[in-house]
């Protein structure tokens, strides 16, 4: 069997200026585990593609021994943060929320732990890729690269990309009128430790080209190859191009994408149904392309509440949304939001209404919102989210092990609708999605746009619903250019601000010190404008 040769740690391609001088699981970097060592192929590149996937939801990113920050538990609480920072979720800006300075704005400093936990968690999965592609480029000449080999290289390019396609829409305002901005440190395959040390912020443009030339290659790499929504196929790379095209404005392009990532999985959006009572905790649901895949065992659930359902799942048994004296960190939809959605639409009782009530409360556990208060003493409110279900539907299940959605086919349909709009015209669009909602969530609806600014904002809209709590809410308001509306709305007067205008410099987050401290090349007149948090109107 083929042997290969593994550097371990020894060159930058496997670190970010963070952590240069540590290993993961603790100490120093010694001259001693710089050697070559051997190591079985197959054996090692299945541990490898294995770990790519947990890095995203494990325990650990940024909490030590002495320090525990209950936001880490990987990718799920990164889209907390993106959706607490916005205006569409709702909640309280004190006690036990650990997501009150996402929802303060406090959290874009250069020094607070959110940024830190974005940052390490990201940078550490693109350390794993770019392991994973050094070895296999060693180990493989090109004409080699075929079959398994060429499918984990595929999923080593599109991760990478992933991480950069989240991380440059974080510390950069969205890419049209930004091209030559200040992006990020690149930090690839070739990258080695004195350039790691010394690495400016590379353009957006550049960062968009990394992201694309990395997609090209893994859907090159990938093929039409689909497995499992647990892993990335090459439906998620077409997926994740679709994402990105729409940031450069390639609209046409970013519509084939959505139509081929939905064709190569086979996915289909939850039926009327399927969404009638909480759901979105299941990656065997027929309308995922991609999900985190989350087991008893994992180390996020064996926490206790450390985890996305104790922050997010309003029915969970162990958790900081329903814990007695804990429930601040019930999450709630913006009231003026809720109020737009159609009676007839199933996502209208994905939240309670002003009286407490969801049908999806009733079908599943036959209790109103009211008699759910009297027979668990949570305090539920008015615009409460039901949308996230309980591990394996049951009702205050003290076991958080729910898997969590990274790539939906109802995002993708939605991403077609609006490129089609965008390059073939209104019409086109509208088809897409009157038939979407229609047979998945309201069989009343019509869309009445004629604009295509209208349309586009017809789309966002129901991009705010479907993906409500799924940490697409920040990025979408970047890339339209829309400000963030508080007013009028159900926030609490102490997070209830005065518009915050559009590209406002408090909406992107600052390059976090363990960085700067660590890289020469981004010196701190370049981290990105250090906004002050808004200051509440009181009203």
């Amino acid at each position: 069997m083929k042997k290969f040769y593994i550097t371990v740690f020894a060159s930058a391609a496997l670190l970010t200026a963070c952590e240069m001088d540590q290993l993961p699981e603790g100490g120093m970097l010694t001259d001693e585990q710089k050697n070559e060592v051997i190591a079985d192929d197959a054996e090692k590149l299945k541990g490898d593609m294995n770990a790519l996937k947990d890095n995203l939801i494990q325990y650990g990113t940024i909490s030590t021994s002495t320090s525990t920050y209950h936001t880490d538990y990987g990718f799920p609480a990164i889209c907390l943060i993106y959706d607490q920072g916005g205006q569409d979720m709702v909640s309280e800006s004190h006690g036990y929320n650990w997501f009150q300075n996402a929802l303060t704005f406090s959290d874009r400093i250069p020094t607070s732990s959110d940024n830190e936990l974005i940052w390490k968690l990201h940078y550490q999965h693109i350390r794993s890729a770019n392991a994973i592609l050094t070895n296999l480029y060693a180990a493989y000449p090109e004409s080699e690269r075929v079959g398994e080999i060429a499918t984990y290289l595929g999923q080593a390019l599109a991760s990478r990309a992933f991480d950069y396609l989240q991380l440059i829409q974080t510390y950069q305002f969205t890419y049209q009128g930004h091209e030559n901005s200040l992006g990020l440190p690149i930090v690839t395959e070739e990258t080695t430790v004195d350039q790691a040390t010394n690495n400016p912020r590379a353009t957006v443009q550049a960062v968009y080209d990394l992201i694309m030339e990395d997609l090209d290659q893994a859907i090159a790499y990938l093929g039409d190859y689909y497995s499992s929504n647990s892993e990335i196929s090459a439906a998620v790379a077409y997926g994740l191009r679709a994402r990105a095209n729409m940031l450069l404005g390639n609209y046409a392009e970013a519509a084939v994408d959505a139509d081929q990532a939905l064709t190569i999985s086979g996915a289909t959006p939850y039926s009327i149904s399927d969404v009638s009572v909480p759901s979105f905790n299941d990656a065997s649901a027929k309308s995922w392309i991609w999900g985190s895949v989350i087991t008893s065992n994992n180390d996020v659930v064996t926490t206790g509440i450390i985890n996305w359902p104790s922050h997010l799942c309003s029915f969970t048994g162990n958790g900081y949304t329903t814990g007695v004296g804990m429930n601040v960190a019930l999450r709630r939809i913006n009231s003026t939001l809720w109020e737009r959605i159609p009676e007839t639409d199933v996502r209208k009782s994905w939240w309670l209404d002003s009286d407490t009530l969801s049908t999806a409360t009733v079908n599943a556990y036959g209790m109103t919102g009211k008699e759910l208060v009297a027979a668990s003493g949570v305090p539920y409110t008015a615009y409460t989210n039901v949308k996230f279900g309980p591990e394996g539907g049951i009702l205050f299940n003290t076991e958080n092990a729910q898997d969590w959605p990274l790539m939906r086919a109802e995002e993708m349909l939605l991403i077609k609708a609006e490129g089609l709009a965008r390059s073939q015209g209104v019409a086109a669009g509208k088809a897409v999605l009157e038939s979407f909602v229609q047979t998945y969530r309201d069989p009343n609806y019509t869309c009445s746009a004629s604009s295509l600014e209208d349309f586009i904002d017809e789309v966002w809209f129901q991009r705010r619903i479907e993906l409500w709590g799924e940490g697409f809410s920040l990025f979408d308001i970047l890339r339209l250019k829309k400000p963030i509306v508080r007013i009028g709305t159900n926030f609490s007067t102490n997070v209830t601000y005065a518009d915050i205008a559009a590209e406002s410099p408090i909406m992107i987050f600052n390059i976090p010190e363990c960085e700067t401290s660590a890289n020469n090349g981004i010196p701190l007149n370049q981290i990105n404008e250090v906004a002050t948090p808004p200051v509440a109107i009181m009203q």
